[in-house]
């Protein structure tokens, strides 16, 4: 169990090549950046109408948007999605749905929800028993789980969304990476239930982050607060135009998803040739549980090779998927040069 204290300083995530050259001033460039779980495939890129750039967005392009999401997450209704700035921003604006309270998140997982949560004056603990969350006021489940892959049931979670809504509590179901995950376990079709709310990420499975593009998805009530805190104009003309096109390109989506399973695949079998056993993961990032997961983190990063390294879980590293065949070389490079320099038994430590 970890608890977090009233207030959080924000936590280093993946994805910073300024860090990264921090770490690492000696590493060949480009890095190759494996350290995010974003799509290295991106939606395919077109050119913007001129106002989506020159006007304030329009209301009806935001509910084409809403109707654009139903069709992709199974909502029921328009009324039952809220879009945002991306998800992070909607950590905070959901913790303080309630008034303070007890909060838990499933964890070991995103540092960010506990962190909101925390600013919100909860006391937040993060806990490895699912069945405690029922204990909460607000509990908060990643799902698929980030970093390790981890799936919790649509059946338990509808059950503890039931326990936690009797007595006026709240679920967060952050599915982030679900595009990707057992898409029959998401709770999107169920958000018209009390006390429910699922967040789904645009930008990590189309590839986009940059556009900062994410939904909340809950009770009609729910929606309404939420937009009515964001006001006007909350998302942006340019991720209106592709959170349209996008979510409605369900042949890119099915052929994406294909692709991604294959690379994630190929990713293990790289691994696995020098001794390193993937412990986890989804389609968009590989999992590893090792007693030397420091020494990798280093060795590849001095190769220009960046991995997701975790201060409090030393053995723990995640892998994103390389986005091109050079990458994918440089990659097997690093990991070929690391094994010759190891001492001849080194296998068995990894493993």
């Amino acid at each position: 169990m970890k608890a977090f204290g009233e207030t959080v300083a924000a936590v280093d995530h993946g994805g910073s090549l300024g860090r990264a050259r921090a770490l690492f001033p000696h590493a060949p460039e480009p890095f190759v950046d494996l350290s995010t779980g974003i799509n290295p495939h991106s939606y395919p890129l077109f050119d913007l109408p001129t106002s989506a750039l020159a006007r304030l967005p329009e209301a009806a392009r935001l509910q084409d948007l809403k109707a654009a999401a139903v069709l992709a997450y199974g909502v029921p209704s328009v009324d039952h999605v809220m879009a945002a700035p991306g998800t992070q921003s909607l950590l905070p604006q959901i913790a303080s749905l309630m008034p303070p309270g007890r909060a838990m998140v499933l964890g070991p997982t995103y540092a960010e929800h506990a962190r909101a949560a925390a600013l919100a004056g909860h006391t937040v603990t993060e806990i490895g028993d699912f069945e405690a969350l029922a204990e909460a006021d607000l509990a908060i489940v990643v799902n698929p789980n980030n970093p390790d892959g981890r799936v919790v049931s649509r059946e338990h979670l509808l059950a503890l969304a039931g326990r936690l809504a009797a007595k006026g509590g709240i679920l967060v179901v952050d599915e982030a990476f679900m595009d990707v995950g057992p898409r029959a376990e998401s709770l999107a079709g169920a958000v018209g239930h009390a006390g429910l709310v699922v967040l789904r990420s645009f930008g990590k499975f189309f590839g986009l982050a940059g556009l900062r593009l994410g939904f909340a998805l809950a009770p009609a009530a729910i929606t309404a607060r939420l937009e009515a805190l964001f006001g006007p104009w909350a998302v942006a003309g340019p991720a209106l135009e592709y959170g349209v096109r996008a979510l409605a390109d369900v042949e890119w989506q099915a052929h994406m998803r294909a692709t991604l399973a294959s690379e994630a695949e190929r990713l293990d079998a790289l691994f696995s040739r020098f001794g390193i056993v993937v412990a986890g993961g989804c389609p968009l990032f590989r999992y590893l549980d090792l007693p030397n997961a420091g020494d990798l983190f280093r060795a590849l990063g001095e190769r220009g090779i960046l991995l997701r390294h975790f201060a409090d879980r030393p053995r723990a590293l995640r892998a994103g998927l390389p986005g091109s065949a050079v990458e994918w070389q440089r990659l097997e490079t690093a990991l070929s040069e690391r094994a010759a320099a190891l001492p001849a038994n080194a296998e068995e430590t990894v493993r």
